[in-house]
């Protein structure tokens, strides 16, 4: 029997038990295999897949999905992948479409890379913003800010909810309940035991990734970013929206640096819900 072309072979969802094959995909690309990473997004969003009739994966994608339950008011597209075997033949493409079709009306978002913009384009996002990434080992330069942080407690989950919701401009509670298992450092930025910001730091490879980071204004991100640096010895990471203009700077000062730039896109919308002022960084590229 002939090999069927991958352009015809089946889309289905992919669960948990995929996460190796996802991983591999990803070290196939010459990407960090994120097995981590792979396993928070396939439990709180939907993956996408193709098999490989000779094993693994042609290709693959995550959507994460937010607001009300079963009607979701915004969706995030990330980890879109394709075996290098197997690229430019129209398969990304073809695994896009279907998601788009998938997610009926439910306006969308995701980063794009550089490489991956063009098809994006074609497939109707538009681009509305830019995020940074930093990389490096943080070394506090500079007066130390005046914001007050902790740790974040159990009791702390409700107010991180609301201010995320307010924030982000709608309700990702299946994301932000997952962060205490999937982060190693949670903490909270306060002012009259009121919280004003959040950020997690959560393990990827030999980094520590912040994100999110949702705060009052500057001060409370350095504040939040100073703190999860100061329990870590692993490089950090994170991915910071242009428009924080002083933020990125004051990074790079503490020893951060620019390690490549993403578009951000939307579908169905001018551009993304909630406070941009107070959106410092996404928990992660993939999940918008």
């Amino acid at each position: 029997m002939p090999t069927p072309s991958p352009t015809a072979l089946p889309i289905r969802r992919l669960t948990l038990r995929d996460l190796s094959a996802c991983a591999d995909l990803s070290e196939n690309r010459g990407w960090p295999r994120e097995e981590h990473k792979w396993g928070f997004l396939l439990t709180a969003g939907k993956g996408y897949g193709i098999d490989d009739p000779d094993g693994g994966l042609v290709s693959a994608c995550v959507v994460t999905e937010y607001g009300p339950h079963g009607s979701p008011d915004l969706g995030a597209i990330g980890m879109v992948l394709v075996a290098e075997r197997h690229a430019r033949q129209g398969i990304g493409r073809r695994l896009m479409h279907h998601v788009v079709s998938a997610m009926g009306t439910t306006p969308l978002t995701l980063h794009a890379t550089p490489y991956g913009q063009p098809l994006y384009e074609e497939l109707g996002f538009k681009a509305t913003g830019r995020a940074e990434m930093l990389r490096g080992h943080f070394v506090a330069r500079g007066p130390e800010p005046t914001v007050a942080t902790r740790a974040a407690n159990a009791e702390d989950l409700s107010a991180i909810l609301r201010l995320d919701e307010e924030v982000f401009g709608s309700d990702r509670t299946p994301l932000i309940t997952r962060l205490p298992a999937f982060a190693d450092h949670l903490r909270v930025a306060e002012e009259n035991g009121r919280i004003i910001g959040y950020a997690a730091a959560w393990p990827n490879m030999d980094t520590h990734v912040v994100g999110p980071l949702i705060a009052r204004d500057t001060e409370t991100a350095k504040a939040l970013i100073t703190s999860l640096a100061a329990v870590t010895d692993r490089p950090l990471r994170t991915d910071i929206d242009v428009r924080h203009e002083e933020l990125l700077a004051w990074a790079k000062e503490q020893g951060l640096s620019s390690v490549a730039f993403n578009t951000v896109m939307t579908y169905g919308i001018a551009e993304l819900p909630g406070d941009w002022q107070r959106r410092f960084a996404p928990l992660t590229v993939a999940a918008g």
